[in-house]
Formats: structure tokens, sequence, C-alpha cells
């Protein structure tokens, strides 16, 4: 018997929510072999947030970038800073 194939996913239509507390909220999805399972929130402190972000737009810096947003499109975190070509975090 194979171990059952779970999957999160966003909630596409809820935003990003940010508390009385300030962490922030993320909706998620949660399936077991193709069959939704149940929601879950997902809560990130800013500090948490902010690596995530971070993170992300590290991992999202590649060639493939262009073909999905134009550079003059793409956020901040996303544009090369002034003089740091061919710099890249470790």
């Amino acid at each position: 018997m194979s171990a059952p194939r779970m999957r999160i996913s966003r909630v596409p239509s809820k935003p990003v929510r940010r508390g009385e507390d300030g962490a922030l909220t993320i909706d998620l999805w949660l399936s077991r072999d193709g069959g939704f399972e149940t929601d879950l929130a997902l809560r990130l402190t800013p500090a948490e947030a902010e690596v995530l972000h971070a993170q992300l737009c590290y991992a999202l810096d590649d060639e493939t970038a262009t073909l999905i947003v134009p550079e003059t499109k793409r956020p901040d975190c996303r544009k090369p800073a002034v003089g740091s070509q061919g710099v890249h975090w470790p």
C-alpha cells in the first residue's frame, strides 16, 4: 500500500491577511490523493514572512522570470541592484 499523495496549495480567492497581532495569514487547501481534505491557515510572523519573501525573490530570479513577467513590471526585489551584476546570494 503506497502512502497517500498530499498537496498543499493557496486558496486562489483569498489574499494574504495581516492580523491585529501583526502576524500574516495565508489560506491553504490540503488535498489527499486528488480530493479536497481541509482548509489550513499558515501564520507567519513579520520576520518569517520577510525571510520567505527574500527567499522567493531569490528563487525566482532566473532566466525564466522574463517569460512570466517583463523586467519593467517586476517588483523591486526582483530587479538587479545597481552595481551588483553577477552577484548572487550564497
